[in-house]
């Protein structure tokens, strides 16, 4: 079976884009982790399918698999490519579409100088929403529990989280955390030099750790002032990408939650700045950023995978 694909980036996260609106997409984890294989298929971070929406008020249903085969509720670097594309397709001529995710409807908006902004939806705190299991975080009645922050700004021009926040054992050392969903769940730490961040080694044991039911996403943020922040995410079920757009919301949100940051913010990721932007309790988080189409194809299953 010949099915046509886009490879699209943005901010250097990237995907393989599936249009099933005119053409059958049946997916297997196998079928989406040989996609991903930066060797032996197109390589991706993430494989994302446009399809119909499921509510007529809606405009399209976006699914995100990630590169290991597993599906996820949102991708906000995704989202923007995911706008990009049913324009540049001539799906849609509407500049702002509603989109339904498995974390529910966001609604991204093509801007006249080609960047997209997206309408993230409003964070979420509640444990059991995330989701997050509280009863494996040290709290400071627990005498037993390692409550030092192992990781914090350098001359304390930024304090770490306040005391209250959940620490968690990571490996052999404890860390604090901001811990929320933005229809996914994301766990924020303060490092000092985001160079010399343990993404690699405490990212994977972050993103298993048995208080996260579901997994989560680990951000790694160095904060530069109140306006301005460095981040590293590494990515449930796809390693650390060079981008991640909810990783970069949380982060500002988390910041902002906690007084560090202002409500607008400038993330540097390793691919490339997004602007964040959050007023706060009951509002909505927006993102805005570039999204890029880099070349168009066709393929045929491999005969192993063609089932």
């Amino acid at each position: 079976m010949t099915i046509h694909f886009t490879k699209m980036q943005g901010l250097g996260n990237d995907f393989v884009v599936l249009e099933a609106l005119h053409q059958p997409v049946s997916l297997t984890p196998e079928r989406v982790r040989w996609l991903a294989d930066r060797h032996f298929g197109v390589g991706c971070d993430q494989v994302l399918i446009v399809e119909p929406a499921q509510d007529p008020d809606n405009d399209f249903r976006y699914r995100i698999l990630n590169a290991d085969g597993s599906e996820v509720e949102n991708c906000g670097n995704g989202a923007r490519c995911f706008v990009r594309f049913v324009h540049d397709r001539g799906l849609t001529h509407k500049p702002a579409i509603r989109v339904e995710t498995l974390g529910g409807v966001i609604i991204p908006q093509l801007l006249e100088d080609g960047r997209v902004c997206v309408d993230m939806g409003k964070p979420v705190f509640e444990p059991a929403l995330i989701p997050f299991l509280p009863q494996y975080a040290f709290t400071q009645e627990d005498p037993h529990g390692p409550l030092q922050v192992a990781a914090t700004c350098t001359e304390n021009l930024h304090p770490a989280w306040p005391p209250h926040y959940p620490s968690l054992a990571i490996g052999e050392a404890a860390r604090r955390f901001s811990i929320l969903s933005m229809g996914n769940p994301h766990a924020v730490q303060i490092v000092a030099h985001i160079e010399e961040a343990p993404v690699a080694f405490e990212g994977p044991l972050i993103e298993r750790h048995p208080a996260f039911p579901k997994r989560v996403n680990a951000g790694f943020m160095q904060i530069l002032d109140r306006q301005h922040i460095r981040l590293r995410v590494f990515e449930r079920g796809a390693g650390e990408t060079l981008a991640c757009g909810t990783g970069a919301c949380a982060a500002v949100v988390a910041g902002i939650h906690a007084g560090l940051l202002a409500p607008q913010v400038q993330v540097q990721t390793q691919g490339g700045i997004l602007s964040i932007r959050w007023e706060g309790a009951g509002t909505s988080v927006r993102m805005t950023g570039e999204a890029v189409s880099v070349f168009s194809g066709q393929l045929e299953w491999p005969p192993a995978l063609s089932f």
